[in-house]
């Protein structure tokens, strides 16, 4: 695992073969890598605002990056289809902080 240097921005997605898939029906995107399941993001979609509700990565790969890169392909979906967001999720939150140029898709 790369160390940032101070000052310096982590890179938001260090894994290959990650695949995104969106349940449209139960508000979540799902974080794949090849054919295991790594977990989910879990949002409220209304009138072209998507809150954020819970990034929840299955336990064996917590703190390896993946929530990371999870909000990451979120982010960039959802910006792809113009829509703004609400993050209740804390750990969108903290990801907002560390990575401000997706700011602009805070909702008013």
């Amino acid at each position: 695992m790369a160390v940032a240097n101070h000052g310096t921005v982590p890179r938001k997605i260090v894994h290959q073969g990650l695949r995104l898939d969106h349940d449209l029906d139960r508000g979540r995107y799902s974080l794949w890598q090849g054919p295991t399941y790594i977990g989910f993001l879990g949002y409220h979609l209304d009138e072209g605002v998507a809150t954020l509700q819970h990034t929840i990565i299955n336990e064996e790969y917590g703190r390896q990056g993946y929530a990371r890169a999870l909000v990451t392909l979120v982010l960039d979906d959802l910006r792809k289809q113009d829509v703004k967001i609400v993050p209740e999720c804390t750990y969108v939150q903290g990801y907002l902080r560390r990575y401000p140029e997706y700011n602009d898709m805070l909702a008013a």
